[in-house]
């Protein structure tokens, strides 16, 4: 019979890449966003770029990831996902192919960040059979971004949900905010717990993490539990602030 053999990967990191493909077959990549840190299998920090990668990795992680993309015929906005070893930093032998996300994610915000393009403006555009705005080449990447996602759960019982009315919410101002609720609504036990988005960019990523321990701390979410003061402790440990994320 067969053996099925998989590969142990002692500290892994979670490190994807965001692809656009047209109608024309024209197929780029806008860079990485690390999405180490999750509970859960669910993300709760990501960030572009990626501490650690070398614009040597990026070429290569972004050539696979293209390419990915290409064998498949596909178009519009997707997310090809990489499984890293980052014991000994990130390597060009070191990272394998998990999955692809066909679609715009949670997290397409970094990107757009970084790069300074409006992401659902581009599949608008595809979507109308138009060719991507940019080639590869013209691809900029200016400074540091970094999204925390604000649940609705309690850290201190698993991170399990927190359904009830959202009494009061306050969100800072100085950051990039997604949210879909506000004060009075409802969180129920049918759709995922996130409240909101923050988005923090800066010229360096020391910068874009003191603006977003800022932003937490101008977080309030009443009426339910919220990870917010989780998210601040994450973004002030040592270890991340060093660019640890796995």
């Amino acid at each position: 019979g067969r053996v099925l053999i998989e590969k142990y990967v002692a500290a892994p990191r979670h490190i994807e890449i965001q692809v656009f493909a047209d109608r024309h077959g024209n197929v780029i990549h806008l860079g990485e966003r690390d999405c180490s840190l999750q509970r859960r299998h669910q993300k709760v920090i990501e960030e572009s770029p990626a501490p650690g990668m070398t614009e040597q990795i990026r070429v290569q992680m972004g050539a696979a990831a293209v390419e990915a993309a290409r064998a498949v015929g596909y178009v519009g906005a997707g997310t090809v996902e990489f499984v890293a070893d980052g014991t000994k930093g990130l390597r060009a032998d070191g990272f394998w192919f998990i999955e692809m996300n066909t679609r715009l994610q949670v997290e397409h915000p970094v990107t757009e960040e970084v790069t300074g393009l409006d992401l659902v403006a581009w599949q608008f555009q595809v979507a109308a059979g138009e060719k991507l705005p940019l080639a590869q080449a013209q691809v900029r990447f200016d400074g540091h971004a970094i999204e925390a996602r604000v649940y609705a759960e309690d850290p201190e019982n698993g991170f399990l949900p927190s359904t009830g009315p959202i009494v009061g919410l306050d969100l800072p101002a100085d950051v990039r905010v997604e949210s879909g609720v506000e004060a009075g609504g409802d969180v129920t036990p049918f759709y995922d717990p996130m409240i909101a988005k923050l988005i923090a960019h800066a010229p360096t990523r020391e910068i874009a993490l003191h603006r977003m321990v800022n932003a937490l701390e101008h977080t309030l979410v009443a009426g339910v539990r919220s990870n917010v003061a989780f998210l601040g402790a994450l973004c002030r440990a040592p270890e991340f602030r060093e660019g640890k994320v796995d």
